[in-house]
């Protein structure tokens, strides 16, 4: 078991050796890059207004559903603030 384990992590080694991103993830770094980052924290914002507004308005799903965005809206600014700080990718050329 020792020894699959090891060859795994010495082909994991030798596949990208680079360390690039791929064009997927270098297309949403570009992208997202352009977005100003409090554009994620007013969304976030706004979607617990909303939320509360349908929670005053009995919609209790519907209030779920919505505040449930918030995270994920954060989750996008940290991950635009890291591509802003860290640069879309050192290793390419």
């Amino acid at each position: 078991m020792e020894t699959s384990m090891n060859d795994l992590k010495n082909k994991a080694d030798k596949m990208n050796p680079q360390k690039q991103e791929g064009p997927v993830a270098a297309a949403i770094e570009e992208y997202t890059a352009r977005i100003p980052s409090d554009m994620y924290l007013w969304a976030a914002l706004g979607s617990m207004a909303v939320s509360a507004t349908l929670k005053v308005m009995k919609k209790d799903e519907e209030a779920l559903f919505v505040g449930q965005w918030a995270p994920s809206f954060l989750l996008l600014g940290v991950y635009n603030k890291l591509v802003k700080q860290l640069g879309k990718d050192k290793y390419r050329d």
